[in-house]
């Protein structure tokens, strides 16, 4: 069902009715996995004392993982899957009642696809700040109420240890390679620049060195949509009754970041000036069918994400560069020694060719086909997420090199 595939993993596509009718009924005040709900395919590492980049400390926190095939003798097979701002730890796999998504790479990892699980140990974890059972500000605090807005500011590098204490809790020490897509790339990065002894191979998929001003106001305004919701109350929402959360502001961030997951030219080729109905956009109170895709799939979204959490990770993107506190991004770049796989979306609005190309210039180690590769598709920074077919061979070549 179109409702259970995320807007991100599909191309863009004309808004039934029935899909309408999928969205009746009031969002909840927040579409987070909450405590108490089942677990479905999660699993749950019990974590303590996480120091912050800030100087906060969280004394006890959990990070929700899924695990697909099954690690060898040695532990030399693992693969460490990072996903997007939006993703999850369900990366393969179908929708439930437990997943409200089918799995993000579903097409990418399994049984005798890129990312096979009959060779590889995956894991995949649920980013520090996010929503569906990991800590976040969804999550109950010491005092058994939700963090709310009282969660703390997290980097890149604060989840990236965090990824880093689940993997030594789970018996890794060393990972066969780390693969992230989009914000995944920007914490694969770090690992390999900050913990470069604890992995052989890294892939930066669609993702950037430093999260540039552009994508920091782009990002601003986002979070202001949620923020200036009435129903936001200050990120204290957690108790309203259905229909009474913050569903509008963080809807409207869904389709602000819509616009730059897709390219210009899907969204022209694919609506053009076509009217959603038979009922004119031209003064006659209609819609034009882009404006019905981009409202389906923001108000979609409220079920299955909470507004803190989303201003939480936008800003954990906000505070990406790899050259902070370090000599300069080239240096902090040259330092990545390990095999190496850099690719990019032709028409990626969100991170431009040009910053994977950055990323592929100055990196130290060994470069899959000896340089930036690219993915030529019209879906922008989706393609990612879309071109399986495309993008899993490049992958494969990582693993098995």
């Amino acid at each position: 069902m179109e409702f259970q595939s995320s807007a991100e993993t599909s191309p863009s596509d004309f808004i039934t009715e029935e899909q309408s009718r999928q969205l009746i009924g009031r969002p909840p005040a927040s579409g987070g996995w909450r405590d108490g709900d089942p677990a479905g395919d999660r699993q749950f590492a019990p974590l303590s004392n996480l120091e912050l980049e800030s100087g906060r400390v969280l004394p006890s926190y959990r990070v929700a993982f899924e695990t697909w095939g099954q690690l060898n003798d040695d532990n030399s097979n693992a693969v460490l899957i990072l996903h997007g701002l939006t993703g999850d730890s369900h990366a393969a796999g179908p929708a439930s009642k437990e997943h409200p998504t089918d799995g993000w790479w579903r097409n990418i990892i399994g049984p005798g696809l890129a990312i096979d699980t009959n060779k590889f140990f995956i894991v995949a974890p649920n980013h520090l700040g996010g929503c569906q059972g990991t800590t976040g500000p969804s999550s109950l605090d010491s005092s058994g109420r939700e963090f709310g807005s009282n969660f703390p500011y997290v980097t890149i590098r604060d989840q990236v240890k965090a990824q880093r204490a689940l993997s030594h809790l789970i018996g890794i020490k060393h990972w066969h390679a780390i693969v992230g897509g989009s914000m995944g790339a920007m914490h694969a990065l770090e690992w390999a620049i900050e913990y470069p002894d604890e992995l052989s191979r890294v892939a930066a998929i669609a993702g950037t060195a430093v999260s540039t001003s552009d994508q920091i106001a782009t990002n601003s305004v986002q979070i202001e949509a949620i923020r200036s919701d009435a129903n936001f109350n200050g990120g204290h929402y957690y108790d309203a009754k259905p229909g009474f959360g913050p569903h509008q502001g963080l809807a409207l961030a869904r389709r602000m970041a819509l616009l730059n997951y897709r390219s210009h030219s899907e969204l022209n080729d694919r609506f053009a000036r076509a009217w959603q109905s038979g009922v004119s956009p031209l003064g006659g109170g209609g819609r034009f069918a882009v404006e019905s895709y981009l409202d389906f799939h923001g108000n979609k979204f409220t079920r299955r994400f909470d507004a803190n959490s989303y201003i939480t990770l936008v800003e954990s993107m906000n505070s990406h560069d790899v050259g902070r506190g370090r000599t300069s991004v080239e240096s902090a770049l040259a330092s990545i020694k390990h095999k190496a796989l850099v690719l990019g979306i032709s028409s990626d609005r969100l991170f431009p060719i040009e910053e994977q190309q950055f990323i592929a210039d100055h990196i130290g180690g060994e470069l899959v086909g000896n340089g930036l590769q690219v993915v030529h598709s019209e879906f922008g920074h989706d393609g990612f997420l879309i071109e399986d077919k495309l993008v899993g061979p490049f992958i494969t070549q990582l693993l098995e090199s």
